[in-house]
């Protein structure tokens, strides 16, 4: 799985004209307080929310983001049928709390997914060097798999995870698969974190800093609407 989101990455060629109609005209019905065609737009919410369209991949097509709140937003996404991460369009919270000062961090989530296309819903979580990513897919769709290899099952956090190990050269990806789709629910994180650190030893005391919450798109041919009903996230 290659560096994104964000880190550093190499800029793609601007979308056209054309494209960019096309996303706009896919935005949703009622006009949303925000949106956006832009290969990195976004927009911070009245809560302190970041949302980012975040087009990063090889090969991607037209692509609009658009939010009314945190908890209120969507993606069209209309990526040609071949293989590669193409976007991680997403909503992020920024934490910067270490986990051993950590004495809570939960989330809740509720979407709306398509039953076509190749893409997984979920939370991207990094420590604030960027050296260590957690993700955490609640449902997938397609031809789409983790990176690394296979660490057995755990339960965690209210859920039951196939966990994965791996490396994408630059950074270290601990990847918790739910072994069964879901559409909404709450996650309690910080004992995912916990596990991660105490039992298995995979980092330290990390600080953790973004966690964001959206989907990681490979393709969608003839555009695929994305929506979140609901998403917050809490830390104490």
């Amino acid at each position: 799985m290659a560096p994104r989101r964000t880190l550093t990455r190499l800029l793609l060629a601007p979308a056209t004209a054309v494209a960019a109609l096309i996303g706009f005209a896919a935005a949703p019905a009622h006009a949303a307080v925000w949106s956006s065609s832009d290969q990195w737009g976004n927009y911070t919410t009245s809560d302190g929310y970041i949302l980012y369209n975040n087009i990063w991949g090889s090969g991607a097509g037209a692509q609009t983001v658009w939010a009314n709140s945190s908890s209120n937003w969507g993606v069209w996404a209309n990526h040609p049928n071949t293989g590669g991460i193409k976007s991680y369009p997403n909503a992020k919270k920024i934490v910067n709390k270490s986990i051993t000062s950590l004495s809570s961090l939960t989330s809740s989530y509720n979407v709306t997914v398509p039953s076509s296309g190749a893409y997984n819903t979920s939370y991207d979580i990094w420590d604030t060097d960027y050296d260590y990513e957690v993700m955490l897919w609640v449902n997938h769709n397609g031809a789409v798999g983790p990176l690394g290899t296979s660490q057995g099952t755990v339960t965690l956090g209210g859920h039951t995870w196939a966990v994965y190990k791996g490396d994408n050269g630059a950074n270290q990806v601990f990847s918790f698969l739910r072994t069964s789709d879901s559409s909404s629910g709450t996650v309690n994180i910080l004992p995912i974190l916990k596990w991660i650190k105490d039992t298995k030893g995979w980092w330290g005391n990390e600080t953790i800093g973004d966690v964001q919450f959206g989907y990681e798109i490979t393709s969608s041919h003839g555009g695929l609407d994305f929506r979140t009903n609901g998403f917050n996230v809490s830390s104490s």
